[in-house]
């Protein structure tokens, strides 16, 4: 283990893929069965800085910044525009790919659930295992538009106007508050990020960092219309063995939407943290950690 881990910069093990125009960052830690961490928003890759150390010992580690978030640059945005959970998905597999790695689990969330599925739909073949935290996936449907819902799913639709990065981003200050409340109105406990903001706040203002994540919102809005149109589309089940772990009190992600999982999932294994809200793995670290390895060793 690295010695010093206080921030993302010193103490881990940085390493930068030079893919198909994209070079890719991401941390490597550990050895064993690997393992593929996917982050959400707003989020970039140390957000599972709470996970590497209980999982390196059994486990090698590969916790990417997907492209656009963190210190992953694309040279140019994709053919057809911003990138989607497709885009996302090839790049994963191809960093994969430029690692070596045949067969890998996936531990994701929120942003990066939605490419562990495309993967896991496009290549089952190469994935053992999927450990889900606050999943969103094709079953919400409509319910995306709730009355109760509305307020909780505006940024969605902020993060789609053109002047949104450059307000967020208008200094040090503006990206603080923007992040931060978001932090604290998504954990159950709003002081889940106290003495980690300034760590957000580094990340998302690199240049084109606020930009690469609400591009996933414009990439993806499309399906999500398509949803609160027409509601949950019929899809064949996703095989490989699931695992979901779902925060009680998520406001955007709400735990009793895990009721079709089943219709997506063959035989998805299904738990509640009752203590936690939308960042479940770095609330209750301890309680995921612990989740985390025994789903991968039963594999």
């Amino acid at each position: 283990m690295s010695e010093d881990r206080s921030g993302p910069g010193g103490g881990w093990n940085h390493r930068v893929a030079e893919l198909d125009g994209l070079r890719m960052h991401c941390g490597r830690e550990g050895g064993g069965q690997p393992l593929l961490l996917l982050h959400g928003w707003p989020e970039f890759w140390w957000t599972w800085h709470r996970n590497i150390p209980a999982l390196e010992g059994d486990f090698d580690l590969i916790v990417p910044d997907l492209r656009g978030f963190g210190d992953s640059r694309p040279a140019a945005a994709p053919d057809g525009g911003p990138a989607g959970a497709a885009v996302h998905a090839a790049d994963v597999l191809a960093l994969a790919d430029s690692l070596g790695l045949d067969r890998f689990g996936i531990v994701s969330h929120d942003v990066g659930a939605y490419v562990a599925q495309q993967i896991a739909r496009d290549r089952p073949e190469r994935v053992s295992g999927l450990f889900f935290f606050n999943c969103p996936y094709p079953g919400i449907g409509r319910r995306w538009t709730e009355p109760e819902q509305i307020r909780e799913i505006w940024y969605q639709s902020f993060h789609q106007m053109p002047w949104a990065a450059e307000l967020v981003g208008h200094d040090r200050e503006t990206c603080r508050i923007y992040f931060q409340g978001m932090l604290r109105h998504w954990s159950r406990d709003p002081a889940a990020f106290d003495g980690q903001i300034e760590a957000w706040v580094d990340n998302f203002m690199k240049p084109g960092n606020i930009e690469g994540g609400f591009a996933w919102y414009a990439a993806t809005h499309q399906a999500r219309m398509a949803l609160v149109r027409d509601g949950a589309p019929e899809l064949a089940k996703i095989a490989v063995p699931s695992r979901i772990y779902w925060g009680r009190h998520d406001p955007v992600l709400r735990c009793e939407w895990t009721d079709r999982l089943g219709d997506y999932f063959e035989a998805p294994e299904v738990e509640i943290a009752e203590d936690a809200g939308h960042f479940v793995h770095f609330e209750r670290p301890e309680e995921s950690n612990a989740r985390i390895a025994a789903f991968f060793a039963s594999l």
